[in-house]
């Protein structure tokens, strides 16, 4: 395992800040910017994210604040108060300063979770899938369809037709690989990998409710290291709610804790 260290928590923070990030400009470039995207970047790497009209927790945070950031916050705070908007502020140990915390908790700002990043080694030795599972990756439209469908059913999306005509950008970003598990031939599990900075990031996985159980995330992990590692990178990172059902596969997939960030959100 790769020994931790204040540099690798800080390229695993921008690992994750970029997928996000080119997750939200494929919004973006929609026609009119319906969901109202605005990315603001902030001192020392840090950035504000936004999306008016979506409200999802990773879509309306700010990620990376460091010491001296707490002279932001107060700004950040009305920034997204005016848009009726309850941001969430991702805490990253190492990052944390005490002056952070009592400027968030001075602004009626409140501790309410925790998220863990999990890395790994490269390798390319993955286990195989088991015989029943097989992992295909995304190369054309055809199966860009049935990866959508299968990822707004695992992830209980109520208007596949829209989610789909939102993110078909996703094929073809840059540092983007999209997975389908299929499980006895039928499309059950979904995955991504972002490679970035020769930093590997297994993100956004779901599995069709009908299909839990089967080891389709683990399988999806390993395929996800091997690739990542072929691509030479430095290591493998990955993130889950502590104790979760995805933090044990990963664990299962010989993913260890990196660091343990805290969220705050609004009172």
């Amino acid at each position: 395992m790769p020994i931790p260290s204040l540099r690798m928590v800080r390229r695993t923070v921008e690992c994750e800040i970029a997928y996000t990030a080119s997750r939200m400009r494929v919004l973006e470039q929609l026609p009119g910017n319906p969901v109202g995207i605005t990315i603001r970047p902030l001192e020392g790497g840090a950035v504000a994210l936004m999306a008016r009209h979506l409200p999802v927790a990773n879509f309306n945070s700010v990620v990376g604040l460091r010491a001296g950031g707490e002279q932001e916050i107060a700004a950040l705070t009305g920034w997204y108060r005016a848009e009726g908007i309850k941001a969430r502020f991702e805490i990253v140990p190492g990052y944390y300063d005490w002056a952070l915390g009592r400027e968030l908790a001075r602004l009626g700002y409140y501790q309410s979770g925790f998220h863990t990043s999990l890395v790994c080694e490269p390798r390319r030795d993955a286990a195989a899938a088991p015989a029943r599972i097989a992992i295909e990756r995304v190369a054309d439209a055809a199966g860009l369809d049935v990866f959508l469908g299968t990822h707004a059913t695992g992830w209980q999306i109520p208007d596949e037709a829209g989610f789909k005509a939102n993110v078909r950008g996703w094929l073809g970003q840059p540092g983007w690989s999209l997975y389908l598990a299929r499980f006895d031939g039928a499309p059950a599990a979904t995955a991504i990998l972002y490679v970035a900075e020769n930093v590997g990031y297994c993100a956004d996985a779901t599995t069709h409710p009908a299909f839990r159980g089967r080891g389709l995330q683990t399988a999806l992990l390993q395929r996800r290291i091997a690739d990542a590692s072929a691509a030479g990178v430095d290591f493998v990172c990955s993130g889950a709610d502590f104790l979760s059902q995805s933090h044990r596969n990963m664990e299962r997939a010989g993913m260890r804790v990196l660091f343990v960030r805290s969220l705050w959100t609004e009172l």
